[in-house]
C-alpha cells in the first residue's frame, strides 16, 4: 500500500489549545477519551518544521544539500564542559553585603580605593549630594557596586571611623544605631509594612548633624521607598573593574598582555558582574605570574556562571523566592522565547512546586508580581523584540533571554542534578507541555529534557523520555522523539542505541518512536538508519494485518532522509536495495514521491527541492543513471505508485508553468526518464491531456515540454 494513501492528519490543523493553569481535573477538562479522540499524528516533515522553528539557540542544526535550503540534525557544539561543568571553584572578595555592624578597617579602605572605578561627574554629584543631606540612599541592582560606591563617597568626605550597619536595622529605629563618623547600611530589609519613608530620614540627618556624621544606604530597585528619592547607582563597566584589579596587580605591560587574551575577550563579552570581574582579575594575575596555568583562565567564566546559579537556588534568608525561582527555570526552558508565554508557564511551574513543598496547601499564582524589567535584571536576562515563527506566518513577539547563552543549560542541570527533591514537580510541568496546543511550547520541553538527559539519562528515560515514548497519545509521543534526538545533537551517549532497540521493539508505541527519530538523527548516519528502516518494512509486510500507521511513518522518515545533507547519499541507497523485495521497493518509492512533493519554503507552487536537486547535478544533459532518474521510472512504471507518481508529476508541470527555472529543470529531468517505449508513451500522453488549474486547457510549458521528450 502506497504511504500517499495512508497520510495521516496533521496535528496542528486539530491541535487543542493550551490547557489552563488549573489542575487537571478542574470542571471543564476533556476526559482522556475525548483527549485521544482528538489526537492524531503530526506529519514527519511539519514536525521537523516545527522543531528547527522553536528549537533553542544553544541548539543548532546544519544545512541540506538537496534543493539548497534544506536541513538535517548534525552535531553540534560540545555541551559537556557546559552542561557537566568545569569543576573550577570561584570566591568572590570583592562587593560583599555585610550583616552585621563594626568598623570597616583602613587597610581595607585603601585596598578598595585602589581599583574603585566609576563615572568621575556622577561620583563628583553624589558626594555634593552627600555632603549637603547628610544622608543619601543609594540604589541599584545586587552586585553592581552599590557598597563599595557607599564606602568610597564616605571616605572621599573623610568621615572616620567608618562604621557598617546591621541591615536587618528596623527604618524607624535607624536614628538611634548612628554616631560620629561615618555609616553605610547595605541592603536595607524593607517591606510593604515597613518602608523607609522621608520621617525617617529626617530624624537620621538631624542626629548626623549633631556628631558632624554622614550616612548611606544602599537599597535595590524593589525596595519600599515612602516619599523618598533614592540616587541611582549606575555600575562602571565589567571590562573598567577588570582594568582597575589588574592594574594594582601586575605590570602595565602584562596588563596590555592578559586584555588581549581570547579568553578575556570572551569573558567580557558576557556581561559578567563586577564582582566576577575583579575575582577574574586575581586569577589573571595569577596566570601572569606563574601561579595559575590557562585553563584556570579558560574555565572561570563558565565556573563564575555555575557559582552564580548555585546562588539563585540556595535556601537562605537572601534567596530568591519559590516564584521567581520557577520563572529562572521557565526563563532556562524558553530562553530566547516570548516573555509572556514564559511567564504564564512559570506560574504553572510555581503551582506544581508548592504541592511539593506542601502537599496539603492548596497552591496559588499572584496575579500580579514584579515588573518585567526588574524580573529580567534578577535573572540577568534582556528584553527584545524578535519574529516568532508560528502556523499562521511570522509574528513580532517581545523576548526574553540569558545575557550568557550558556546559562540555560547549566540552571537546569543545576535544577535536575543539584535539588532531585524539585524533580517531581519538573516531571509533571514537563508533561503538562510536551501535551500543550502550542509547537514552540511542546518543542522546548522536549529540548529541556534533552539537557536533562545529557545530564543524567539513566534517570530522564526512566521519568520522562520512556513514559511518553509509550503513551497513548501522539503528540507526547512525538515530544519523546524529539527530546531523543536533540538530546543525540548534544552529544548524549547511546541515543542511536535505544532507536535501534526500539525499532524492532514489539510495542508499536515504541517502534514508532523509533521510526521518526531515525528520520531525524539518520542523516549523520543513513546506512544504518536505512538498515533498520528496511527491517521494520519487512517485518511490516509479513504481517497478516500489517500497521499501516508505521508503514506511513517509515516512507516519512525516509523522505526526511532524502531532504537532509545525507540526500545524495540516501538516494544512491535507495537505487542500489530498490529490488531486494516488495517491502523494500513500496519503502524507497513512497519515501521517495513524499520527498518529490515537497517544495522550498513549503509555498504551494515552491520548487520542487528534489527537482532542484537533480537540476544542480544534470543541468548539462540528461543523465538516465542518476538516481533521481531510475526512481521516477520505476514510480512510474509500477502499478502501485504510478498513480502517485503521476499526481506529483502533474504538479511539477504546473509550477513549471510559473517558474522558468522550474521548467528548465524538468526539461532536464525528462530525457533521462524515456527509455523505452512505454515511458515515452505515458509522458506524452501526460503532458498531451494533462488539464490546467481549475481544469482549464492544458498550460503551455506542456508543449514546450514535449519537444525534449526523445523519439522511442
Amino acid at each position: 500500500m502506497s504511504a500517499q494513501d495512508t497520510e495521516p492528519v496533521d496535528a496542528e490543523k486539530t491541535a487543542k489549545p493550551a490547557k489552563p493553569l488549573a489542575d487537571e481535573a478542574a470542571e471543564g477538562q476533556e476526559s482522556p477519551a475525548e483527549e485521544q479522540q482528538q489526537d492524531q499524528p503530526q506529519k514527519a516533515w511539519a514536525a521537523r518544521r516545527d522543531l528547527y522553528d522553536h528549537t533553542p539557540r544553544t541548539m543548532r542544526f546544519g544545512g541540506g544539500s538537496i534543493g539548497g535550503d534544506n536541513h538535517g540534525i548534525s552535531t553540534g557544539p560540545v555541551a559537556r564542559d557546559v552542561i557537566m561543568g568545569s569543576k573550577t571553584e570561584i570566591f568572590y572578595q570583592f562587593g560583599g553585603t555585610a550583616h552585621s555592624s563594626g568598623e570597616v578597617p583602613s587597610a581595607t579602605l585603601d585596598r578598595l580605593a585602589r581599583c574603585f572605578v566609576a563615572d568621575e561627574e556622577e561620583f563628583a554629584a553624589l558626594v555634593r549630594r552627600l555632603r549637603t543631606d547628610r544622608v543619601l540612599v543609594l540604589s541599584g541592582p545586587h552586585f553592581a557596586g552599590r557598597r563599595t560606591a557607599a564606602l568610597m563617597l564616605l571616605r572621599h568626605l573623610g568621615a572616620a571611623p567608618l562604621r557598617v550597619l546591621d541591615r536587618t536595622t528596623r527604618p524607624g529605629e535607624l536614628a538611634q544605631q548612628l554616631g560620629p563618623g561615618g555609616q553605610v547600611l547595605c541592603d536595607l530589609i524593607t517591606e510593604r509594612g515597613r518602608p523607609l519613608r522621608e520621617a525617617d530620614l529626617l530624624a537620621a540627618r538631624d542626629r548626623l548633624a549633631e556628631h558632624d556624621a554622614y550616612l548611606v544606604v544602599t537599597v535595590d530597585p524593589r525596595a519600599a521607598l515612602e516619599d523618598v528619592s533614592a540616587a541611582e547607582w549606575h555600575p562602571p563597566t565589567p571590562a573598567a573593574v577588570l582594568a582597575a584589579h589588574l592594574r594594582v596587580r601586575v605590570s602595565p605591560e602584562d596588563v596590555h598582555k592578559l586584555l588581549a587574551l581570547p579568553a578575556v575577550a570572551d569573558f567580557l563579552a558576557r556581561d559578567h558582574q563586577l564582582r566576577e570581574a575583579a575575582a577574574y582579575a586575581e586569577a589573571l594575575a595569577g596566570y601572569a605570574t606563574g601561579s595559575a596555568d590557562v585553563q584556570a583562565v579558560e574555565r572561570f567564566s563558565l565556573a563564575a556562571l555555575e557559582s552564580q546559579v548555585q546562588e539563585w537556588f540556595e535556601e537562605d534568608e537572601a534567596s530568591l523566592h519559590l516564584r521567581d525561582k520557577a520563572f529562572l527555570v521557565a526563563l532556562a526552558a524558553f530562553d530566547g522565547g516570548p516573555y509572556a508565554l514564559t511567564a504564564e508557564l512559570s506560574d504553572l511551574l510555581y503551582a506544581f512546586l508548592q504541592k511539593t513543598e506542601n502537599p496539603a496547601h492548596l497552591a496559588t499564582v499572584p496575579v500580579f508580581g514584579t515588573h518585567i524589567i526588574k524580573r529580567l535584571q534578577r535573572a540577568r536576562a534582556r528584553r527584545y523584540e524578535e519574529e516568532e515563527h508560528t502556523e499562521w506566518g511570522p509574528v513580532t513577539q517581545l523576548k526574553a533571554a540569558f545575557q550568557d547563552d550558556r546559562a540555560a543549560l547549566v540552571l537546569l542541570r543545576e535544577v535536575w542534578t543539584g535539588h532531585p527533591s524539585a524533580r517531581p514537580a519538573l516531571v509533571a510541568w514537563l508533561r503538562r507541555l510536551a501535551g500543550d496546543g502550542r509547537p514552540l511550547v511542546r518543542t522546548r520541553a522536549a529540548a529541556t529534557v534533552a539537557v536533562l538527559a545529557y545530564a543524567d539519562l539513566p534517570s530522564a528515560m526512566a521519568l520522562i523520555i520512556e513514559v511518553w515514548a509509550t503513551d497513548r497519545l501522539f503528540r507526547h509521543r512525538l515530544v519523546a522523539v524529539n527530546a531523543l534526538a536533540l538530546a543525540h545533537l548534544l552529544g548524549t551517549p547511546n541515543v542511536p542505541r535505544i532507536i535501534d532497540d526500539w525499532c524492532v521493539s514489539d510495542d508499536p508505541r515504541l517502534c514508532w518512536v523509533a521510526i521518526r527519530a531515525h528520520g531525524l538523527i539518520g542523516p549523520e548516519r543513513p546506512a544504518a538508519a536505512l538498515a533498520a528502516l528496511r527491517g521494520a518494512a519487512r517485518r511490516q509486510h509479513v504481517e497478516e494485518e500489517p500497521d499501516t500507521l508505521l508503514i506511513g511513518e517509515l516512507a516519512q522518515a525516509v523522505e526526511l532522509l532524502l531532504l537532509s545533507p545525507a540526500g545524495d547519499e540516501v538516494l544512491t541507497d535507495l537505487v542500489r536495495t530498490l529490488h531486494d523485495d516488495r517491502a523494500v521497493f513500496d519503502l524507497a518509492l513512497d519515501g521517495f514521491l513524499g520527498a518529490c512533493g515537497r517544495t522550498r519554503d513549503d509555498e504551494p507552487y515552491g520548487a520542487p527541492l528534489v527537482l532542484d536537486g537533480y537540476a544542480q547535478f544534470a543541468a548539462q544533459q540528461p543523465d538516465v543513471t542518476h538516481p533521481v532518474a531510475g526512481l521516477w521510472r520505476a514510480a512510474l512504471g509500477d502499478r502501485v505508485h504510478t498513480g502517485a507518481a503521476l499526481k506529483v508529476m502533474r504538479h511539477w508541470v504546473l509550477t513549471a508553468d510559473r517558474d522558468p527555472a522550474t521548467e528548465w529543470a524538468l526539461a532536464a529531468l525528462l530525457p533521462a526518464l524515456v527509455t523505452s517505449g512505454p515511458e515515452h508513451r505515458r509522458l506524452d500522453h501526460l503532458l498531451r491531456t494533462m488539464p490546467g488549474e481549475d481544469g482549464a486547457e492544458p498550460p503551455p510549458v506542456t508543449s514546450r515540454l514535449l519537444t525534449v521528450l526523445p523519439p522511442h
